[in-house]
């Protein structure tokens, strides 16, 4: 899966004013909904926080992954924020969160697109080198590339 072609520029947003997880949905909601991604801002963010009840979507690494699967999505994507501020989100690691990687999911994608989409990323995750410039980049396409060029090094 391409990630170029679900994600965008307007989607990317280096420096966060967020200050807790709530702020953090919020604001990567508003990058979504002005980008034309979601219909209704207030029954997406009750979306997330539905599987947010769920468990944690906090990664590792001062990384989370929070996702709605919801009716006001009107193609699946993704939201990219860091924030200058640590949060406080439950991570496998104990790590407060710098940055958040928001799914927005159709309801029609839920077990395909997303699990596709969602087992790229992880799998980026999982490289140190992806992590670390994830915590650092300064340009929002750059961001973008990382996912992309972990996608294509990836292929069989």
């Amino acid at each position: 899966m391409d990630i170029s072609k679900i994600l965008n520029t307007n989607r990317v947003l280096l420096d966060m004013q967020a200050k807790n997880k709530e702020e953090a949905i919020e604001e990567l909601t508003d990058l979504l909904q002005k980008d034309g991604a979601i219909t209704c801002r207030n029954t997406f963010i009750q979306d997330v926080w539905q599987r947010e009840a769920e468990g944690s979507t906090g990664f590792e690494n001062h990384i989370a992954i929070p996702h709605g699967k919801s009716s006001a999505v009107v193609n699946t994507t993704l939201a990219i924020g860091r924030t200058r501020h640590d949060i406080p989100w439950e991570t496998l690691d104990g790590s407060s969160v710098r940055c958040i990687i928001l799914f927005a999911v159709r309801l029609e994608d839920q077990n395909t697109t997303h699990i596709r989409l969602l087992s790229q990323v992880a799998g980026a995750l999982a490289d140190d080198d992806i992590i670390k410039q994830l915590l650092e980049e300064k340009s929002p396409q750059r961001i973008i590339d990382l996912f992309s060029q972990y996608a294509e090094s990836d292929v069989c």
